[in-house]
């Protein structure tokens, strides 16, 4: 691991290569906390935070949690004791984590947070969506789809995760914006899809079965996406259910092709990873950074879902 080779190894590397060895040895090492590496989405920020550190010259861990919010903060807590120079975390608890950050703030290691923010925690700076206001952004396209294309009625059930404090605001922004519309929509069930997309498909097809007569599902993440459009797809309901959702998939674009994913919001996640590792490079410099870097999203229809395709070639 290059992390324990920059803390342990140095003075063997100098003295067999020389100068030349030094400044790779000392090479700054940022590490990426996330959440799973599963998603594409935590994949894409993945490879931004790889381009960037090799950029900057430095050095990127990656510890992947596998969706347990005691494993991230246990991560933290090695990478404050191996002294790393700086944090990125995708948090899963964003209250649970906040005693960890806290800890790597008092040893002088900065945390910045993407995706998920932290009320009132330690870390330096946040990378990522205002998921309240792009769920409000999404629940406004869809009560005008509403009232475009299903003659002002629907009924809606959701495929969340509910161990996600993001995915929850994506849901409170959704419900919020529809429901200020006036369009006459009907929230059925929420299922809990767990970030997982095995448990999402399960948790899809089950609300499906349990309302034959929904006409949309709305989905909060990557996974319940995926869940959903596989549940869809399972049931043979393309016809008579739309869907709405987060975070592009190769299957979410089919089903726009063909008509019955409506509109999918798509953020930047490389751009995400990216701007994380660029901050703490610029902190490490002696810079400042905002503390909040707002990241824009799109919502992807028919009409721009083109520019999207070459993520999945």
């Amino acid at each position: 691991m290059r992390l324990s080779r920059k803390l342990g190894l140095g003075a063997v590397v100098l003295a067999l290569f020389g100068s030349s060895a030094m400044s790779a040895a000392s090479a700054d090492t940022y590490a990426l906390v996330t959440i799973n590496q599963q998603a594409l989405f935590f994949n894409q920020i993945n490879d931004g935070a790889k381009a960037a550190a090799t950029a900057a010259g430095a050095d990127l861990v990656i510890f992947d949690a596998n969706n347990v919010p005691a494993a991230q903060n246990t991560a933290i807590e090695n990478y404050v004791t191996q002294k790393v120079d700086g944090i990125i975390l995708i948090a899963i608890d964003v209250n649970g984590v906040k005693p960890a950050i806290t800890e790597a703030k008092k040893a002088g290691i900065p945390v910045i947070a993407i995706d998920a923010q932290i009320p009132d925690g330690d870390n330096i700076s946040f990378v990522g969506v205002d998921n309240a206001k792009a769920g409000e952004l999404i629940g406004k396209h869809y009560a005008d789809y509403v009232a475009k294309e299903m003659k002002g009625e629907a009924t809606v059930g959701v495929v969340g995760a509910l161990n996600s404090f993001i995915q929850n605001q994506r849901l409170d922004g959704f419900k919020k914006a529809v429901t200020e519309s006036g369009a006459k929509v009907q929230f059925l069930d929420t299922v809990d899809g767990q970030n997982v997309q095995d448990v999402a498909l399960g948790a899809a097809e089950n609300l499906m079965t349990a309302n034959p007569t929904m006409t949309t599902l709305y989905a909060t993440g990557e996974p319940a996406l995926i869940g959903a459009v596989s549940a869809v797809e399972s049931q043979g309901r393309q016809s008579d259910v739309k869907v709405f959702g987060w975070d592009l998939t190769a299957q979410a674009v089919k089903g726009i092709d063909e008509g019955w994913v409506a509109a999918v919001v798509q953020q930047d996640p490389a751009g995400e990873g990216k701007a994380a590792v660029e901050a703490l490079a610029t902190l490490k410099k002696g810079g400042k950074v905002e503390p909040i870097i707002n990241v824009p999203v799109t919502v992807v229809t028919k009409e721009n879902v083109d520019q999207f395709r070459g993520m999945f070639k």
